[in-house]
Parts: structure tokens; C-alpha cells; sequence
């Protein structure tokens, strides 16, 4: 379930508020107790002393949400700049909520063709048996998105960067078409873990995350979030999730906020040694082409230093032409990257992405390349990471 705050709450908390970091750790909720973590309460049943208490108090059930889940709530509107937060068990299904809940039958939404693959998967299969029809769209559409809004769309669901590809749509381009036609924004702010970008504060509607990846931080937990800053939009998600029954298990509503601590500290290691390890393969045999916005020479650079105020440890390469053979053998002599889903831990991760890549305009047929590759730069020494994509390239050059 959600919780709301205000933002007269932080007041009298004795902090400047310039520095988010101490705002992660010092939240309100820490001051009034003896242990700095809030205590993981597995409870389903929560007692009053009278019927007045029993139907006027919240929360009134453990699926609610405890001591735990209101702190983890209290920090992520701190970092994400919200005045409401849900918690969902999961990264997609915070995407699933976020845009079920501004939709009914009948309704028509538009998605970025770049969406992460399960959440456009729901848009595509699930909402469709709701009666909501879909359609995707260029990230790179800006005001050009005003041709596709019909009289019953009522909602643009972004993300940025996109999955896999790391376009950065001109989110305030579509902004300004989106508030005229009065069409609710959602944004998958997964990427920046809503510490390097805002999306609330540009005047997005609703900002979702997968707590999974970087909030939560070490491979061990799962959970998501859907923010935002309106009363109106707040009331719709909060009925949504009340309906469904969703919520977060005290256990990885903890691990999310034990990892919500070190995030600020944690992302800018993951940020430099993405960005070393790519000036470092932009020499390499084999590397056709490098995708991550912090680059200069990327695309949608120019955007994402507008609208950004740092990167992540995600990206991804395209390799030279070779055969699935030699791309066998490739990942074969990975010593410290491993292949596996998910993201956002101190391990290394590296996957293929072809297999993935559903596009409504197949434009990367188009083109000759080589596989496309996802990489997640994890916390081990620079020098083992340069020898182990040294081990992988050797393979496809």
C-alpha cells in the first residue's frame, strides 16, 4: 500500500537538506527510535483496544505496511522528490500498477518502443484482455508523439534510457504535448535509481523504479516503487493497489532500505568505473560501438547532460560481426563477469540481448553489426575487469 507525506515533515529535523545522503540515512522516523534500522515486523494481524481504533487507524493490516515499510516509503520520497510512494512486490509489477491505475476499459496508451520487455509484454497482453489497447512508439518521437495521441489515450509510459538500447527520449518535449492533451506521463526511472534524474520534478506524473536493481544493491532482495507528487494521482494508485492486494514483505522492504543507505556512495562507483571501462573498449578489436549516454559522441548525449546529473553502471556494446560459435567461446572465458539477469548488485554481469530485442520497426536487422551485449560494471578491481573482457574479446575480433 502507499504511504503519503508532506513536505512540511522534514522540517525541525535538524538538516540543511542540501545533501541527500544524509537525508537517506537520518529520516525522520530514525529519530524516535533506539536501534538505527527500524525492526522487520512479520505480522499480518495488527491489534487495537477499541472498534473506533480498530476501523480508523492505518494501517490496519500488516499487508499494509509496518515500521519498515513507512521508513523505506519516507526515503524513497526523499530521493525521488515525491509526495507519495507505493510499494510493490516487484519492479514490473510497480510498472503494471503505475499505468493500471490511470486506465480502464476502453482507454488507449501509447509505449516507448525501447520499454523494458516485461513491462511492454503487459501493455501488450495483459492490458489488452482489460478492454486497453497499446501502441508503441520511437523513443526518439518528441513533439511528434502529438500525431499518434487519440481521443482516448490516457497515458505515455517512458523510460529512460530505454532497456537494452539506452535511448533518452526528450522527456520534456513529450511533457509539453502530454500536459495540453491532458495525457498522464509514467516514466521507469530504474537506470538513475532517481538519484542522477528527477523525473518528478520535470513534471512527470508518475516515476517508477525496481528497488530490485540498485536500491536493494546486492542480488538478494526484490521489491519496486511508484511515486509522485499529485493528491489526485496518489488516490488513484493507492485504490489500485488496495484492490489488488499489493504490498511488500517486511523482509524486502529492509533490504531495500539497508541498500537505500549506501546508494549515493555505491551508484558513483558503479558511474566511474562504467565510464573508465568504456573509454578503455573504445580501443578494443572487436567493440563495434559503445551505448551509454554519458558519451559524448552517443546520440542522445546532449539530452541526457540537460536532464541527467550522472549515469550508471549499465550500458551496452555492439560487437563486431561474428559467428554464434565464437560468441560461445566468448562468454566461456569470462572469469568475473557472469552471465545472469537483473542488474544493480556489486557483481559484474554481461548478457547477450539479441534474443530479447522486439522491436515494432526492426531497424537493428537493418544495419550490419554484431551481437548486441549488456553490461553491468559491478565493484571488483578495474584491472581484473580489463582482463576479463580481454579474455572475451580475443574471441570475436
Amino acid at each position: 500500500m502507499g504511504k503519503r507525506f508532506s513536505p512540511s515533515r522534514r522540517k525541525g529535523c535538524g538538516l540543511s537538506g542540501d545533501d541527500l545522503s544524509t537525508r537517506l540515512i537520518h529520516t525522520p522516523e530514525s529519530k524516535i527510535r533506539r536501534t538505527v534500522n527500524p525492526a522487520i515486523e512479520r505480522a499480518s494481524t495488527v491489534l487495537f483496544d477499541s472498534e473506533e481504533a480498530l476501523y480508523g487507524t492505518r494501517p490496519s493490516y500488516g499487508r499494509r505496511g509496518l515500521a519498515v515499510q513507512s521508513e523505506l516509503q519516507a526515503a524513497l520520497c526523499e530521493l525521488e522528490s515525491a509526495s507519495y510512494a507505493a510499494l510493490t512486490p516487484s519492479g514490473l509489477t510497480a510498472c503494471a500498477l503505475a499505468i493500471a491505475s490511470v486506465v480502464e476499459a476502453g482507454d488507449h496508451v501509447l509505449i516507448a518502443d525501447t520499454l523494458y520487455g516485461p513491462t511492454r509484454r503487459f501493455c501488450l497482453r495483459r492490458l489488452k484482455t482489460m478492454g486497453v489497447t497499446a501502441a508503441r512508439f520511437s523513443p526518439r518521437i518528441g513533439t511528434a508523439i502529438a500525431g499518434l495521441i487519440q481521443p482516448n489515450t490516457k497515458a505515455i509510459v517512458l523510460e529512460s534510457p530505454g532497456s537494452l538500447t539506452f535511448e533518452i527520449p526528450d522527456t520534456p518535449a513529450i511533457l509539453s504535448v502530454a500536459k495540453d492533451a491532458d495525457v498522464v506521463t509514467i516514466l521507469d526511472n530504474t537506470w538513475s535509481a532517481g538519484l542522477f534524474h528527477k523525473p518528478l520534478l520535470m513534471g512527470v506524473d508518475i516515476s517508477v523504479q525496481a528497488l530490485t536493481k540498485y536500491v536493494v544493491g546486492h542480488a538478494d532482495g526484490f521489491g519496486g516503487a511508484v511515486l509522485c507528487r499529485s493528491n489526485a494521482t496518489a488516490a488513484k494508485v493507492d485504490t489500485a493497489a488496495e484492490d489488488w492486494g499489493i504490498g511488500l514483505s517486511p523482509d524486502d522492504a529492509y533490504v531495500a532500505l539497508r541498500g537505500l543507505r549506501t546508494l549515493p556512495t555505491r551508484l558513483r562507483v558503479h558511474e566511474a568505473a562504467a565510464v573508465e571501462l568504456c573509454s578503455w573498449l573504445r580501443d578494443q578489436k572487436g567493440v563495434l560501438q559503445i551505448l551509454h549516454p554519458a558519451l559524448s559522441d552517443h546520440p542522445d548525449h546532449a539530452i541526457w547532460k540537460r536532464d541527467f546529473t550522472g549515469s550508471s553502471g549499465l550500458f551496452s556494446i555492439i560487437l563486431q560481426p561474428c559467428s554464434d560459435e565464437e560468441l560461445s567461446a566468448a562468454i566461456a572465458a569470462l572469469q568475473v563477469f557472469r552471465m545472469g539477469f537483473s542488474w544493480g548488485g556489486y557483481e559484474s554481469l554481461l548478457i547477450p540481448c539479441d534474443e530479447q530485442l522486439n522491436r515494432s520497426k526492426d531497424d537493428w536487422t537493418n544495419t550490419k553489426r554484431g551481437p548486441l551485449i549488456r553490461l553491468h560494471v559491478g565493484l571488483e578491481a578495474m584491472p581484473d575487469l580489463k582482463a576479463d573482457l580481454s579474455r572475451f574479446l580475443y574471441h570475436v575480433q
